[in-house]
């Protein structure tokens, strides 16, 4: 612990708060939508155990990590089915790819059930199966070791002392914790943004799949699968965020006009 208060560790727990906690955000939107999924006296149990879950998985996973890290880097097996297909899928690449496919699924079904009319006699839930405390846990944990993978193996890449690692963790998933319920009062008072959060999460699917797809070296006709840079996944989500909101504003305006004629 002495070595932690020198200015490089200093500076790279600062660094690495930031980037923990900018990353978290998926995580907090993917809390905050499978929280919505168990009666409305329990979503904030959920919304803060989740975090908490958040925060304890991803320094299990990051002393995990830093003792296998070699393992999760060994191929588990490769394939060329040229001039089709060909990769090399290692541990890290499978469960990137796997969690993106997921996250795929999870966003699209939300936005279809979003888009459903509502059956008689289903009440308010428009078709969307509610979900036990535990069950929505069960799944906020296992989402939690995909979201958290890429954030610990950058740690690992920026510093090799434990404990800066664990307390830009343990910082960042306090901050979490309180924007949680601001971020669910903001989405039950502006509903327009819950469809731009499922899509912020459908870019995010994307992102892990590239990511995965590059990882593991995945070429199709003689094309690499490349990562997608973080720099682009933050641009198109500000320009999402500001197209939403001209359009937002612009829809007010139009509604504004025609209730003066």
């Amino acid at each position: 612990m002495a070595d932690f208060f020198t200015p490089e560790n200093l500076m790279t727990f600062l660094v690495l708060t930031a980037l923990e906690t900018v990353l978290g955000f998926d995580n907090l939107l993917y809390i905050s939508i499978e929280a919505k999924r168990v009666s409305p006296d329990k979503q904030k149990y959920v919304r803060q155990v989740g975090i908490v879950l958040a925060i304890g998985l991803r320094i299990a996973l990051l002393f995990v990590v830093l003792q296998l890290i070699n393992m999760f880097q060994d191929p588990l097996f490769s394939f060329d089915l040229s001039p089709v297909a060909s990769g090399s899928v290692n541990g890290h690449s499978l469960i990137v790819l796997l969690g993106g496919v997921f996250l795929l699924y999870t966003a699209l079904k939300e936005i279809y059930h979003m888009l459903a009319a509502p059956e008689l006699g289903h009440g308010e839930g428009n078709g969307r199966a509610m979900r036990s405390v535990a069950s929505a846990l069960v799944w906020i944990a296992i989402m939690n070791i995909v979201f958290s993978f890429d954030t610990v193996l950058s740690a690992v890449a920026l510093t090799k002392h434990f404990w800066v690692m664990a307390l830009a963790i343990v910082v960042s998933g306090v901050l979490m914790v309180m924007l949680a319920e601001r971020v669910a009062s903001f989405l039950a008072r502006n509903r327009m943004y819950e469809v731009l959060g499922l899509f912020v999460l459908l870019l995010v699917g994307v992102m892990l799949m590239s990511e995965g797809g590059h990882i593991a070296h995945l070429s199709f006709f003689g094309y690499a699968i490349e990562a997608m840079a973080k720099s682009t996944f933050y641009f198109v989500v500000a320009a999402l965020v500001i197209v939403d909101i001209i359009q937002s504003r612009y829809q007010k305006k139009l509604l504004a006009e025609k209730g003066d004629h």
